[in-house]
C-alpha cells in the first residue's frame, strides 16, 4: 500500500490523470460534472490513513445531464475496460466487505475488467438519494428542518473537478446555507434547550448525583457547540468529525477551554464554574450577530436557587421574534425543537432518508392556532 495521500488530492489527480482523458476520447462533446462530494471522511477534509481500510480508493463522481442519463451504464463499462487495475499504487478494483453493505474494500491484483467505484449518476439522482429532495421542485421549510446538517455538510462540502452544465455547482449553492427565518429559528431552538437543562445540571449535583450531574453537563456542552456551529454559518457534522469540525470555528479558542473544564469536573461546582463562562462569551458572541437587541451576556441566579444560568430563554424569544417568515414564525410559536439535529441524536434517523416524508408531518401537520383561524 502506498503512502497516505488525502482523499480529495487523490481524487482530483484520478479524475485528470485517468477518467476525463478516457471520457473526451470515448465520449466527446459530452457535458457533465465531476467531483467527490457526499459520505466520506475525505468529503470532510478529515480522512487519515485509518481511512483506507475501507469505502476509501481513487474516486470520483460523474454527474450527467439528465437526458444523457442512458450513458450511465456505458460510461461505467467504458471505464471498467480502459482505466488501468491501480492509480498512483493505489487498487482500483474493490470487493465488498462480507456482511457489510454498502461497504467496500480495495483489491490489489485484479484482472479483467476493473472493478471500480466510479458510478455516473445525475444531480437530480443523486439529491434525491442523499436528500430525498427532487431538485425541480422548490426547498420548503419543512425540508430544510429535516435535513441532516450532516448531509447538508457532505453536499455543500468536497470539491467539484469540472462542471461544464452548471447544475450540479447551482444545487450546492442552494443548499449553501439556510434561509435567513430558518436559521434564527435553529438558533432559539438551540438556545432552548439550554434552557431547558442549564439549572438541571447544578440541581443534580446539590443532591449528590455527580454522574446525573456530568450528564446533562455533557449535553449542555453539546447544545453550546451546536449553537456555535449555526452561529458561524457552517453545517455540523456528525458525532465522529463534530469536535475535530468545531475546532476549526473562529470561536473555538475562546469556547474550547471552559468545554473542556465542564467535561473534566469532578464537582457540579466546577462544572458550572465552566459552563457559566461558555454562556457568557456565547451571550456576547449572540449579540455581536446583531439579530437581536442587545442582551445580558452576565449570569445570574435561577429564580430563588443558588444555581448560576444565563437564562438561555430569553435569546429564544428574542430571536423568534425577529423571525419575518409566517411559516416559520407559525411552526416557532407551536414549538421550539427545531430541525432533526436538534430533537434527535439517532444516527440511523438523521442519516436514513426513508424517515423524511414522516418527519416532514411535524412541521406539515401542526394543529391550527386561534391566530391561524382568525386570519
Amino acid at each position: 500500500m502506498p503512502d497516505f495521500i488525502p482523499g480529495l488530492e487523490l481524487s482530483r489527480l484520478f479524475f485528470f490523470d485517468a477518467v476525463r482523458p478516457l471520457l473526451e476520447k470515448y465520449f466527446p462533446g459530452l457535458l457533465y460534472a465531476a467531483g467527490r462530494i457526499g459520505p466520506g471522511s475525505e468529503v470532510l477534509g478529515f480522512d487519515t490513513s485509518m481511512s483506507m481500510d475501507h469505502n476509501w480508493f481513487p474516486n470520483v463522481q460523474i454527474f450527467l445531464q439528465q437526458k444523457d442519463s442512458n450513458l450511465r451504464g456505458p460510461i461505467w463499462e467504458m471505464l471498467a475496460q480502459n482505466l488501468p487495475h491501480d492509480f498512483n499504487g493505489f487498487s482500483l478494483d474493490t470487493i465488498p466487505v462480507p456482511d457489510e453493505p454498502g461497504t467496500y474494500w480495495m483489491q490489489p491484483g485484479g484482472t479483467g475488467p476493473v472493478q471500480h467505484r466510479v458510478y455516473p449518476t445525475t444531480v437530480r439522482a443523486f439529491t434525491l438519494e442523499r436528500l430525498a429532495w427532487d431538485i425541480r421542485q422548490p426547498l420548503e421549510v419543512a425540508d430544510w428542518l429535516t435535513f441532516s446538517s450532516q448531509v447538508l455538510r457532505e453536499m455543500t462540502s468536497g470539491v467539484v473537478h469540472y462542471d461544464s452544465v452548471g447544475d450540479l455547482t447551482a444545487v450546492r449553492q442552494r443548499l449553501s446555507w439556510y434561509p435567513y427565518d430558518i436559521w434564527l429559528y435553529l438558533m432559539a431552538a438551540c438556545w432552548q434547550r439550554i434552557a431547558e437543562e442549564e439549572h438541571l445540571m447544578p440541581r443534580a449535583g446539590a443532591v449528590g448525583d455527580e454522574l446525573g450531574s456530568a450528564l446533562i453537563g455533557s449535553r449542555l456542552v453539546r447544545d453550546v457547540m451546536s449553537l456555535c456551529f449555526l452561529m458561524e454559518k457552517q453545517y455540523a457534522p456528525y458525532p465522529k468529525w463534530f469536535g475535530s469540525a468545531f475546532k476549526q470555528l473562529t470561536c473555538a479558542d475562546l469556547l474550547a477551554p471552559w468545554l473542556h473544564t465542564v467535561q473534566r469536573a469532578a464537582s457540579w461546582q466546577e462544572r458550572e464554574a465552566g459552563l457559566t463562562q461558555a454562556y457568557q462569551l456565547l451571550a456576547n458572541l449572540h449579540n455581536r450577530l446583531g439579530v437581536t437587541g442587545v442582551l445580558p451576556e452576565l449570569v445570574s441566579g435561577f429564580y430563588t436557587r443558588p444555581f448560576q444560568v444565563i437564562h438561555a430563554e430569553r435569546f429564544a424569544g428574542a430571536l423568534v421574534q425577529q423571525i419575518a417568515d409566517p411559516e416559520v414564525f407559525r411552526i416557532a410559536e407551536h414549538s421550539l425543537i427545531g430541525s432533526i439535529d436538534l430533537f434527535s441524536d439517532s444516527t440511523l434517523l438523521r442519516s436514513d432518508m426513508f424517515w423524511r416524508p414522516g418527519l416532514r408531518r411535524l412541521f406539515t401537520d401542526l394543529p391550527m392556532t386561534e391566530q391561524d383561524s382568525e386570519s
